[in-house]
């Protein structure tokens, strides 16, 4: 016992001993009064650290080279601002517009990047953040609905073989037919003046009220009535109020104003024993649902559950119930960009933003892709001859209140806020 006395007072003199030469005893005398678990937690601690450093090092080496690789691509392809004029068919997608953070309702804008960042054309980090390549879309299509010559811009690497390498990522039912040199400045949206879509749907729902839409196949509009069609469509060439055609809009809203150049219907062809046509109508711009609607009325009329008076009563400030054709054959069929092509297509350093040379290719898809779709669907599902008996339902005559408000805002939920622009 006197010995162990005797040990630790000597111990007691060298750590002041020690303190003098930077303190090594100290850190022993603490060593010995930690207790082993502690000296192990302390050096698993350690070892962590280390790990976690490590794994920090290596990230940041694996950012860097990729950052020097992206570096290196984009030395090597400049980022050019293009068009890129698409088509496409919108069935089992949930429109055009990208929707970041709802995987589980794909658009056609998710493929299109996908395809865009596999095919070296733009950067990973792009990907996810849309602005950083300046991406715009001419118009933003419903759910479901088609394109055969919708036009994106965006800044992107002109890589070999551009178009290719991007459809080789892409599933058939979407390609990208052309590409062309814009200026930095170009906005496909604010750059577009004008709008083409048609509308496919069976004549059968021109037929009377009381006529038997299980005759779909012997159904066959006649000439009176596709004429007297044609007249009711006419009178929307203009200039009105469309508050009544969209939804969540306030009557007295400027942008509820939109300018109609022209919508007509044209002659009717047999697709699958069954008689359809296509109604064809330009515009500056559609707000949401504004075409289905103007040809839901259309039809409403036509089969006499409302009078004409009810399309222009549809542009005053009080509420209408419009009823809203299918969006099965709707599809964005052209853009116009006639003040861009004014002033920079004949400068002699930018192509004019036409697509004639592409025209034979888009005929193509939509014969492969866009029509077989519309007929086929309607022919299985029957989407119009289904839509067709909710109109009862419709009280044309009151203008106080909208019935069909409540139905709008689900359905309007359920797309995910996509719209015609």
């Amino acid at each position: 016992m006197l010995k162990i006395k005797q040990l630790f007072s000597a111990l007691a003199k060298h750590r002041l001993t020690s303190e003098r030469n930077g303190g090594l005893f100290e850190l022993f005398w603490k060593m010995s009064e930690t207790p082993r678990d502690e000296q192990t937690a302390n050096v698993l601690k350690r070892a962590k650290e280390e790990n976690e450093d490590s794994a920090e090092k290596l990230q940041a080496e694996k950012k860097l080279k990729t950052e020097g690789e992206q570096a290196e691509d984009d030395k090597k392809y400049p980022k050019k601002k293009v068009a890129l004029l698409m088509a496409y068919s919108g069935k089992g997608y949930y429109g055009m517009q990208r929707n970041p953070g709802t995987s589980q309702f794909r658009t056609i804008e998710d493929e299109l990047v996908t395809a865009l960042v596999k095919s070296g054309c733009i950067p990973e980090n792009h990907g996810d953040e849309m602005k950083k390549m300046s991406f715009q879309r001419c118009a933003r299509t419903d759910k479901g609905v088609s394109a055969a010559g919708q036009v994106v811009s965006l800044k992107l690497r002109l890589i070999d073989d551009v178009i290719e390498k991007i459809n080789e990522h892409l599933p058939p039912q979407i390609r990208v037919l052309g590409l062309k040199r814009v200026t930095q400045g170009f906005n496909s949206k604010n750059k577009c003046d004008g709008r083409t879509y048609t509308y496919m749907l069976p004549t059968v729902a021109f037929s009377p009220k009381d006529y038997d839409p299980a005759n779909i196949a012997a159904w066959s509009v006649e000439p009176e009535t596709l004429k007297r069609v044609n007249r009711l469509f006419a009178l929307y060439k203009g200039t009105h109020n469309f508050h009544n055609f969209t939804s969540q809009r306030a009557p007295t809203d400027p942008s509820n104003r939109r300018y109609i150049m022209e919508m007509s219907c044209g002659e009717p062809f047999i697709r699958s024993n069954i008689q359809f046509a296509v109604i064809t109508v330009r515009g500056q711009s559609f707000m949401m649902h504004q075409i289905r609607k103007m040809i839901g009325l259309v039809i409403a009329v036509t089969k006499g559950y409302a009078d004409e008076e009810v399309i222009e009563r549809s542009w005053g400030l009080e509420k209408v119930d419009v009823p809203k054709a299918p969006g099965l054959g709707l599809v964005l069929d052209k853009v116009h960009f006639d003040r861009y092509n004014k002033r920079f297509g004949g400068d002699g350093l930018h192509e004019r933003l036409e697509w004639d040379r592409e025209n034979e290719a888009l005929q193509a898809f939509k014969e492969a892709h866009i029509y077989p779709t519309i007929v086929e669907t309607e022919c299985q599902e029957g989407s119009m001859v289904s839509w067709m008996a909710t109109l009862p339902i419709h009280d044309f005559n009151a203008t106080a209140t909208y019935i069909g408000d409540k139905k709008d805002q689900k359905q309007d939920n359920a797309e995910v806020g996509n719209d015609s622009d």
